[in-house]
This record gives C-alpha cells, sequence and structure tokens, in this order.
C-alpha cells in the first residue's frame, strides 16, 4: 500500500512539474486609457517619480510605505525606491528611457516578497485633443514564479492596479489648468 502511495505521489509531483515548466518564459501586462489633455502633460506625470504619488496605485495600499527619491529629478537616471508591507514589497525602479511626449521606459528592481526584474513601458499618443496612454510592464518567470502564476493570475493583479493609476492619473490631469 505503501508502495502505491508512494508512486502516485511521485506521479503527481512530476506532473505538476511539467506542467509549470510548459508554462510561459516571459509575462506582459497592459492597460490604457484616453485622457483629455495634450502629451506633454500626461507625460510629466510618469517622467518625474516625484509626481507619481498623486496616482501611484500601490501608495494607497499601503500609506505607510517609506519612499525615496535618488539620481536626476526627472528622466533618465531618475531613482525611486520603495519598501512597504507584503502587498507592496520593497523595490528600485530606475527611468532608462525617456522620449518627450512620447515613451519612457522604467527598470523594475523587486526585492521583497520575492527578487525579480521587469521592464514598465508607457506610451503617449496623441488622439486628436487627447492622449492615449498605454502602461505595460513584461518580465520573465522564472520556474518559481511559472508555478505561483498557475495559481495568481498576474494580467489580473497588476492589470487591475494599472487601470487604478491610469484612473487617478487620468482625473489629476483632467482636473488640473490646461496649459
Amino acid at each position: 500500500m505503501l508502495k502505491i502511495i508512494l508512486i502516485s505521489l511521485a506521479v503527481i509531483v512530476i506532473v505538476f512539474v511539467v506542467i509549470v515548466a510548459l508554462q510561459p518564459s516571459e509575462f506582459h501586462v497592459a492597460r490604457r486609457t484616453t485622457i483629455s489633455a495634450p502629451p506633454a502633460a500626461v507625460f510629466a506625470q510618469v517622467n518625474d517619480f516625484h509626481k507619481w504619488e498623486a496616482w501611484n496605485p500601490w501608495g494607497i495600499i499601503d500609506p505607510a510605505m517609506k519612499q525615496a527619491y535618488d539620481g536626476a529629478p526627472a528622466g533618465i537616471g531618475a531613482i525611486y525606491t520603495w519598501a512597504g508591507n507584503n502587498e507592496v514589497g520593497e523595490g528600485r525602479m530606475t527611468i532608462t528611457e525617456s522620449r518627450p511626449n512620447d515613451l519612457i521606459h522604467v527598470k523594475l528592481e523587486f526585492f521583497k516578497p520575492f527578487a525579480g526584474n521587469s521592464i514598465a513601458e508607457f506610451t503617449f499618443k496623441p488622439e486628436g485633443n487627447q492622449t492615449a496612454v498605454t502602461w505595460s510592464m513584461t518580465g520573465t518567470n522564472n520556474f518559481m514564479a511559472k508555478a505561483i502564476h498557475l495559481f495568481m493570475n498576474m494580467d489580473k493583479m497588476i492589470g487591475g492596479q494599472f487601470e487604478k493609476g491610469l484612473a487617478e492619473m487620468k482625473s489629476l490631469v483632467e482636473a488640473s489648468p490646461k496649459q
């Protein structure tokens, strides 16, 4: 009887390992909104980490989160670090590319609760008197991340926060005096 239980357990473990190994090695999450403002007004909210506090959805999750800024005041080389509760974690963001009113790339380094690296991208496309803003994140999944993603939907988790952040940014920019 013990032999059957051990064989069954081994088969379950092997099937689980195969299922995890077959999961995608890369993830991509993206959300988009349209803001009634020129690209420059929207770009300014993202290019300066100091302005993120007004629309950053993770700041709402942990209002006691510790935040610090380093490097350039805005644009390429600007650095933002945070340390918060288990939902927010700890990490660092660095702007690695900044093309005014067009594109911003942010290198994300997560330290807690899980170590990992990702790239966030913001694009700004004029649409008449409005700007279409897309916030996306791309990263790689190691074996452990693949296993976790079997039970947690990354698109729903992060995508929901992107939607909240974009909605806050939209409200903020649209309520600002027109330039």
